[in-house]
């Protein structure tokens, strides 16, 4: 719970640092951005007095400065345009039109543009009111990149945040399967030594009273703790899957629920007549349809019900559908209930889907959901499995 919280805060906190990272980069971008636009709109005013001194000089004016603020202008786009909107000079516009006639017309346009936006300086070189010319100017590249930055740095810190959420998911996913793993091979390493010891009371009680009928059962429920040891001690490894029958599978299981749970229950099999063969490790895979069944009996709360185990297959899938009639799962707790911890009942840990759903994916590289659920009737669980 502590690393969970620990994990909450973390996001928060990174999410709200990108934030307020993003707002001040966004702010401290337009204030730069309006600065320098304000600049270069003085230069163009600079600009444009320089152009008009030059039409209006004659053989005596001293044009040495005029063309040196003229000539200093090497970024930011310039279209003159005279009073019929004709281009008549133009610099730092990139043309890539492969004729004079087409480039000059590109720059018209653009010029036009500029001027319809308002981004224009009018200059008058006559006495009459139309003889005037239009300085239209762009932004130029770096005001343009300064605009187009912070944005960037927008979509790096998004960037820096989901790989630092996913790194952290990823460590949590780790730390809690290494404490399943830790978990599961020292249960199984504990149930070692006493069934080793009841297996050898059980040879002697068989030696002792060869005829008491209770010894069978005795014998059968010790294979089963030795079932349940094999099973843990497989959990964090990759056991070789063999091919198998999931008839028999589902045989073995509904035998096994059917003997240990209430007569009110119903065990329902829907299965074809011949055998559904795929590749699996048949303890495992076991554990997880009892485990299912399990949460079914569970469901039912100790009322009558029924649970049914439907199997069958298309051309490259085994589908095995586990439904009961039980309470049903809440929607907005369906996309919960594989969660590591996630439990409705008031005793358990809430592992057991979690593990199952890790048994079935990763080992044998199925998929299982709940396919439905509605509350008051019962639930469906799907599984699966590639043939």
């Amino acid at each position: 719970m502590q690393w969970t919280d620990r994990i909450r805060q973390v996001k928060i906190f990174l999410v709200v640092a990108a934030i307020l990272i993003a707002v001040t980069s966004l702010i401290v971008s337009h204030f730069l951005t309006q600065d320098l636009a304000q600049q270069e709109r003085t230069r163009m005013e600079v600009w444009a007095e320089a152009m008009k001194s030059l039409n209006k000089a004659d053989d005596t004016t001293d044009l040495s400065l005029v063309l040196k603020v003229l000539n200093e202008n090497n970024t930011i786009p310039v279209v003159v345009l005279d009073n019929a909107g004709n281009v008549t000079d133009f610099r730092n516009v990139s043309i890539s039109a492969k004729t004079y006639q087409d480039s000059l017309k590109f720059v018209g346009l653009m010029g036009k543009k500029l001027k319809t936006e308002g981004r224009n300086i009018r200059i008058s070189i006559g006495e009459s009111e139309k003889d005037y010319i239009d300085v239209c100017y762009g932004d130029s590249l770096m005001l343009r990149r300064l605009a187009v930055y912070p944005y960037v740095q927008l979509g790096v810190v998004m960037l820096f945040v989901v790989v630092a959420v996913f790194a952290l998911l990823t460590s949590k996913r780790a730390e809690q399967n290494k404490v399943w793993v830790g978990l599961s091979k020292e249960t199984a390493h504990q149930l070692g030594t006493p069934i080793s010891s009841l297996m050898a009371w059980t040879t002697i009680l068989k030696e002792t009273y060869p005829e008491d009928e209770l010894l069978p059962e005795m014998d059968k429920d010790v294979k089963r703790l030795q079932l349940i040891a094999d099973r843990f001690s497989k959990i964090g490894s990759l056991p070789e899957p063999l091919p198998a029958s999931l008839n028999e599978v589902l045989e073995h299981v509904v035998d096994y629920m059917d003997r240990r749970t209430s007569k009110r229950i119903q065990m329902i099999k829907d299965f074809p007549e011949h055998d559904i063969i795929v590749k699996m490790n048949e303890s495992l895979f076991e554990w997880v349809i009892e485990n299912l069944c399990k949460n079914a009996v569970d469901a039912m709360g100790g009322e009558a019900g029924r649970i049914t185990l439907h199997l069958e297959e298309s051309e490259t899938r085994a589908i095995i559908d586990i439904s009961d009639t039980g309470k049903g799962i809440r929607k907005k707790d369906i996309k919960n209930v594989f969660r590591p911890g996630f439990t409705t009942k008031k005793r358990g840990w809430g592992l057991g889907l979690s593990l199952a759903k890790r048994i079935v994916e990763e080992y044998h590289h199925g998929s299982i959901w709940v396919k439905g659920s509605e509350v008051g009737k019962g639930t469906t669980f799907r599984i699966e499995l590639r043939k």
